[in-house]
C-alpha cells in the first residue's frame, strides 16, 4: 500500500494520461477521478494500471473529494491531470509533510513556457490571492494546485465546496485550524496538445471560476 496516492481529477484527458502516468514516482499511488469524460479517460487509466473512481457529479471540488474519499494511503496529493505540472514535483512537496515541516505543503506555479497561464487566469488568480492573502493573512501567493497534505486530516477540515472554489476553501480552513502552511515553486507548462482547459482555455470559464473562488473567500 502506497504512503501516498496521488489525486487526479480528470475530465476528457485521454490524450496526456499516457504520458502523465508515465511520470508518476516509484511508491505514489493513483487515483484518477473521472469526471464526467467524454473520450475514454477511464478506460486509458484502468488499462495503464490506474485506480479509476466515477464521480458523476460535475465540479473540480467533486472530484477532488471524492478521490481523497477513495484514497486508503495516509497522504494525499493532488494536481490537475492536464500535463501542466510534473507529478515527480510532488515528492519535495510529500517530503516536507512527512518530515513535519507542513501540515500543508502546497506549489507555487511558475510558467516556464509562453502560454502556460493566459492573462485573463493571471489577473484572476492575483486578484483571489491578494484577497486570501489580506483577509486570512496566509502568506500564500498561488491557489495551492499542487498540494499535499494528511488525508484524515483533511477530510477532517469539512471543505464543503464541490466546484472550482475548493482549494481557496482549504486554505481558509486550514488557516483557520492552525495548519502550517508551506509554498514552494514548481514549474508550469502548457497543458497537453488535444485537451482544453476548462479554467483557462476562454475569458469566461476564468470569471465563472473566480466567481467560485470568491464565494469561497472569508
Amino acid at each position: 500500500m502506497a504512503l501516498c496516492d496521488l489525486v487526479l481529477p480528470c475530465r476528457d484527458e485521454a490524450a496526456v494520461l499516457p504520458t502523465l502516468l508515465a511520470r508518476v514516482p516509484t511508491g505514489l499511488g493513483v487515483v484518477v477521478v473521472d469526471n464526467g469524460s467524454r473520450d475514454g479517460s477511464a478506460a486509458v487509466a484502468r488499462a495503464l494500471g490506474a485506480r479509476v473512481v466515477v464521480e458523476p457529479r460535475p465540479g473540480y471540488g467533486a472530484a477532488v473529494h471524492a478521490g481523497v474519499v477513495a484514497s486508503t494511503a495516509r497522504w494525499v496529493a493532488v494536481m490537475d491531470a492536464d500535463g501542466s505540472l510534473d507529478p515527480a514535483d510532488v515528492l519535495p512537496l510529500l517530503d516536507a509533510v512527512a518530515q513535519g515541516r507542513a501540515d500543508l505543503a502546497a506549489g507555487r506555479r511558475r510558467p516556464v513556457a509562453r502560454g502556460a497561464l493566459p492573462w485573463h487566469a493571471r489577473a484572476g488568480n492575483a486578484v483571489v490571492v491578494w484577497w486570501l492573502r489580506r483577509r486570512t493573512g496566509l502568506g500564500v501567493h498561488d491557489i495551492a494546485a499542487m498540494r499535499v497534505c494528511e488525508r484524515e486530516a483533511l477530510l477532517a477540515l469539512g471543505i464543503r465546496d464541490r466546484r472550482f472554489g475548493y482549494p481557496v476553501e482549504l486554505l481558509v480552513r486550514a488557516q483557520a485550524a492552525g495548519w502550517r502552511v508551506d509554498e514552494s515553486d514548481v514549474p508550469y507548462r502548457p497543458r497537453w496538445p488535444g485537451t482544453r482547459s476548462k479554467v483557462s482555455g476562454s475569458v469566461r470559464g476564468t470569471f465563472r471560476t473566480v466567481l467560485d473562488f470568491a464565494r469561497a473567500l472569508p
